[in-house]
């Protein structure tokens, strides 16, 4: 069960406290396998960038031929963790959280998508294709509840609706 709480202030808050994008395998960082995990048909370069493949997001159900066009996107934003209290964790601890590809953390996404989410939680955005709404909150209810991270009262209210209508 998650624990509720209200957010913590963002003081103190900032993307480099959540080393993200480390060296995975070879020249392969954490970005590099996700496009690869979650793509059709890719073909990467010598340094492990994609060159070519097919990603279809789930958020929106967008096809790209580009990798450009894809974002990596963490379920639960990294300034959303911090307020949740990845505050009080170790950098060691920040950077698994942000390159976790064992849990539902990271999805490649359409970019433009990814940016309007930023570091909302579901009370305030939820994917524009509503048929991916209750993978997107067990998703982040799993993440939420591997990393011992608080969820407030509408969030909660908004996952629990959402998981009750899967």
């Amino acid at each position: 069960m998650l624990k509720i709480a209200p957010e913590r202030p963002g003081t103190g808050y900032s993307r480099e406290k959540f080393p993200h994008w480390k060296t995975v395998r070879g020249t392969c960082n954490t970005r590099e396998v996700v496009l690869q995990r979650d793509g059709t048909g890719v073909r990467t370069d010598n340094r492990c960038a994609a060159v070519s493949g097919t990603w279809r997001s789930p958020y929106d159900g967008a096809v790209w031929r580009r990798a450009s066009d894809v974002d990596i996107d963490h379920m639960v934003p990294l300034a959303e963790a911090w307020r949740s209290g990845a505050d009080s964790w170790s950098t060691a601890r920040r950077e698994a959280f942000a390159n976790d590809l064992t849990s539902s953390q990271l999805w490649a996404v359409t970019d433009n998508v990814n940016q309007e989410k930023g570091d909302k939680d579901p009370a305030e955005w939820l994917p524009p294709r509503a048929a991916f709404h209750c993978m997107y909150a067990r998703s982040w209810t799993d993440v939420k509840y591997r990393y011992g991270l608080t969820v407030d009262s509408d969030e909660r209210a908004v996952l629990t609706r959402l998981v009750a209508s899967c």
